[in-house]
């Protein structure tokens, strides 16, 4: 087996050089437990250079996206401040291998959920919801990977967006999700299709990352998954998300 530390350095290369790799977790006997361990190394390394956890991501929460990359497991992934883009703002895809973008559901929390806690009550975890967007861009060639590949480069992600926080409503699991390109609508979608329900998205982002010793912390952000599937982002793209009731959150692409 080719030492996790190596191969989280080359992730991280790729990352930082804008260089497309082959996959790796064939060749290193890589499976889903060990990935998460290169993820963690992964992420320690941008830790290194000053960035600050700021929450977890979840991944392939939807059946588009699952069908997307070819895997058909939930997956989570960390967030740090450095890849955090002020609503409207600008995100450099100059530096990014094959960016893409899609429409997300964010979670504030305002203490720390319980493993196992019942969805009618860990919402009251909940401070606030908002619409957001996620910029993937898988560090392996073709944007093509298995799934113990996609969580060892902490699941493709890059940067995300989110829009102005608001209490949560009684319901957020049939909410309507538009994705718009320079205006015009690229994808529809809802929120059913992020586990059926984005709050079930943070149950299942509770235990997974409890099963690797990993809680959730009260002020951190948490994205709920992908409501479509993920389209490429271009240098000059204007990208606007809109989740019914909760608002919008946009970005532009810069080169």
């Amino acid at each position: 087996m080719t030492d996790l530390a190596t191969i989280a350095e080359r992730l991280d290369d790729a990352a930082q050089t804008a260089t497309a790799i082959p996959q790796l977790a064939a060749d290193a006997g890589i499976d889903v437990d060990t990935a998460y361990a290169v993820q963690e190394a992964l992420v320690a390394h941008r830790l290194a250079r000053g960035e600050t956890l700021v929450g977890l991501k979840m991944g392939l929460t939807s059946r588009a996206k699952m069908a997307q990359v070819g895997v058909d497991e939930v997956i989570w992934g960390r967030l740090t401040d450095a890849m955090r883009v002020d609503d409207g703002g600008t995100v450099s895809v100059g530096g990014l291998i094959h960016p893409r973008i899609e429409p997300e559901v964010a979670f504030l929390l305002d203490r720390l959920p319980e493993p196992g806690e019942p969805l009618a009550d860990f919402t009251s975890a909940v401070r606030a919801v908002a619409p957001a967007l996620e910029v993937i861009d898988s560090r392996y060639r073709d944007f093509t990977f298995s799934l113990p590949d996609v969580i060892a480069d902490n699941t493709s992600a890059a940067a995300y967006t989110i829009g102005p926080w608001q209490p949560v409503p009684a319901g957020i699991d049939n909410l309507g999700v538009l994705l718009e390109v320079d205006g015009r609508v690229v994808q529809t979608g809802s929120t059913a299709a992020i586990l059926g329900d984005p709050r079930r998205a943070l149950t299942e982002g509770i235990r997974l990352a409890g099963r690797y010793g990993v809680q959730l912390r009260t002020g951190w952000v948490f994205l709920a998954g992908a409501a479509t599937a993920a389209v490429p982002l271009k240098p000059g793209a204007h990208v606007r998300a809109v989740v019914e009731s909760l608002g919008t959150a946009s970005l532009k692409a810069i080169p």
